[in-house]
């Protein structure tokens, strides 16, 4: 029997510079990089994982860094903005912080009785810090004080092309309408951490997928045996459903759903820490076995990437 999502298990964006990700997701933000490995349907192309220290469900940015990708334009249907969570005492210390590293700043601004900073990475894509409480503990050996530290997702904004229809799918997986401000429609799933979607239902172009975006949104499901069930309910009402992948980490399915918007449906388990010891994640490019007997040729194609630790602050 299916059982509602208990929120975000990670976000996917496409990038251009890879040495340029790592520098603003682990240098700048502080998140660990748990996983550096490749994507596997292009085996030549990287796929950096951020998070807490084992990169646990809730908490990790995933990018395929692309470099002759051609820049992103905002616009529906869209994953427009990604936010993170960060406590409600260091608001003054983010932005300081990105405003040393270049990074302009908007806000703070209020919503829903949070405090927001929005800025954009290297490559455009749109980012929030939002604050908010969290279970979540955050890498405690990053560049960031553990007291002011990112601690996991807090949610997304989707621009969709039929709100209704995305907001339905919104409640089948099990997010509930909780408030709105606006244009803004809140939607939040039942668990304990990175829980929020919010609809904006406002007009707006279209938009083209490309350095800056955000590729897919992906929530939490118990079991491999769950998304066989969620494969037949989407294909019984029509919806464009992959079959299930073996991605290594966990298993998956991917849906785009009416309002156009990509959602990835994935397992907890076994995790992207599973078999490797904590100290050395991100240290080195894992390879799943069916790729492990070319990995002088996939190493000799991938442009270097410098993992020299920051200084902290």
């Amino acid at each position: 029997m299916l059982t509602d999502t208990l929120g975000i298990h990670h976000l996917t964006g496409i990038v251009r510079n890879a040495q340029k990700n790592v520098t603003f997701y682990r240098d700048v933000l502080g998140l660990r990089l748990v996983k550096q490995t490749v994507n596997f349907n292009e085996q030549f192309t990287r796929h950096l994982f951020y998070g807490d220290e084992t990169g646990s469900p809730g908490t990790a940015l995933t990018f395929f860094p692309y470099p002759a990708e051609d820049d992103g334009r905002p616009g529906k249907p869209q994953i427009s903005t990604a936010s993170l969570v960060i406590p409600p005492g260091s608001v003054s210390y983010w932005q300081d912080r990105l405003t040393e590293h270049d990074v302009s700043v908007e806000g703070p601004s209020e919503r829903f009785d949070e405090t927001v900073l929005r800025f954009s990475d290297p490559d455009g894509t749109d980012l929030e810090l939002v604050t908010g409480e969290s279970p979540v503990e955050p890498w405690a050996d990053g560049s960031v004080p553990t007291r002011h530290a990112i601690r996991g997702i807090h949610g997304v904004t989707l621009l969709s092309t039929s709100v209704f229809v995305t907001a339905s799918v919104l409640d089948t997986l099990g997010f509930d309408l909780v408030a709105q401000e606006g244009d803004r429609v809140r939607y939040q799933a039942p668990g304990d951490r990175a829980t929020v979607v919010d609809l904006l239902d406002r007009d707006a172009s279209f938009g083209r997928e490309g350095a800056g975006s955000l590729h897919h949104v992906a929530v939490r499901v118990p079991d491999e045996e769950q998304l066989y069930e969620w494969h037949d309910l989407f294909r019984e009402r029509g919806y464009d459903v992959s079959r299930v992948k073996d991605r290594h980490f966990f298993y998956s399915l991917y849906v785009r759903e009416p309002g156009g918007i990509l959602f990835e449906l994935a397992t907890e388990q076994p995790g992207v820490a599973a078999g490797v010891d904590s100290d050395a994640l991100g240290e080195s490019l894992f390879l799943p076995p069916w790729l492990e007997e070319d990995r002088e040729m996939i190493e000799g194609q991938l442009p270097p990437l410098d993992l020299s630790e920051p200084e902290t602050n």
